[in-house]
């Protein structure tokens, strides 16, 4: 029951990342991208603390360091996302951002020598494949913004990984909101140090920043932590690539792009990706049980 409540938390925090790229794209017309990554960081740590604050008291060192942790990775993946996206085009960026579910199965090989699962490794592959179907459009030349994405990927990758590893005996809302306070006090740094200057901003640029920080960042990584609490990194990785099919869904509704046969394939997939991560093709060997019974 708790793998299926974590999957649906999954779902549910890809659908509100994907419409976030429609809120990003109006905030992007009247905040610069730092002002927007502190913005959204700092609403989040605001009503985290404003919500949990009966549970601060039992905060320890070890969910704060690992907060800490994750808190700068989450900042450094959303700042090389940004810097990365300023070199290169937006579907590449999408795409080499998407890696990170190939990257999340390798990290737990590499550093804790667990084996890799083949249905979960196919699936994150699949999945990578057609988030690059989804969005990309060819082009063999490579930049520094797609290095800087590629970047951006594996500390996305890293975040995920050690969420799971950190939530297995951590409270998931201190977790979270020790991660969102350490990126908030990152972004407003950063804002100081770039010296972006806050002018005046239109009512619709305010919405949309608060739309990041409430749903974007409050609600989805809240739920993103609790729902690794019962569900394997590599799984989360591929039910959280479905928010580029999400996105699509949202441009398409919102902001009247057009679909493609292209998308659709993209979107088809992702879908089966997640059916054979999660599945393992199991409903095959029950029908074979069933026919030799």
């Amino acid at each position: 029951m708790r793998k299926h409540l974590g999957e649906i938390f999954l779902i549910i925090t890809a659908v509100i990342w994907g419409s976030g790229f429609v809120a990003n794209a109006i905030a992007l017309d009247h905040w610069t991208p730092y002002q927007i990554l502190a913005g959204r960081f700092l609403i989040g740590a605001a009503m985290l603390i404003a919500i949990f604050y009966r549970n601060i008291g039992s905060l320890n060192k070890k969910t704060i360091i690992q907060g800490m942790i994750l808190g700068i990775f989450l900042y450094a993946a959303f700042a090389l996302q940004t810097v990365g996206l300023q070199y290169t085009t937006p579907s590449k960026n999408a795409f080499l951002t998407a890696v990170n579910v190939v990257i999340v199965p390798f990290l737990a090989l590499v550093l804790y020598r667990r084996k890799i699962d083949f249905f979960e490794l196919s699936g994150a592959i699949l999945a990578m494949i057609g988030v690059g179907v989804l969005s990309l459009k060819v082009n063999g030349a490579v930049n520094i913004g797609d290095l800087l994405t590629l970047g951006c990927a594996v500390f996305f990758a890293l975040q995920i990984f050690y969420t799971a590893k950190y939530v297995k005996d951590s409270d998931p809302i201190l977790l979270t909101l020790v991660q969102i306070s350490t990126a908030a006090v990152i972004g407003v740094l950063v804002v100081a140090l770039k010296g972006d200057p806050i002018v005046a901003v239109e009512r619709e640029g305010i919405l949309s920043l608060v739309y990041l920080g409430v749903f974007s960042t409050t609600i989805a990584y809240l739920l993103q932590t609790m729902a690794q609490k019962w569900l394997s990194e590599t799984t989360a990785a591929i039910i959280l690539s479905t928010e580029s099919f999400w996105g699509m869904v949202f441009s398409v509704a919102l902001l009247a792009e057009v679909m493609t046969f292209k998308m659709v394939i993209g979107a088809a997939l992702i879908l089966c990706a997640i059916i054979i991560s999660e599945t393992k093709f199991s409903f095959f060997k029950r029908k074979k049980l069933e026919e030799i019974g």
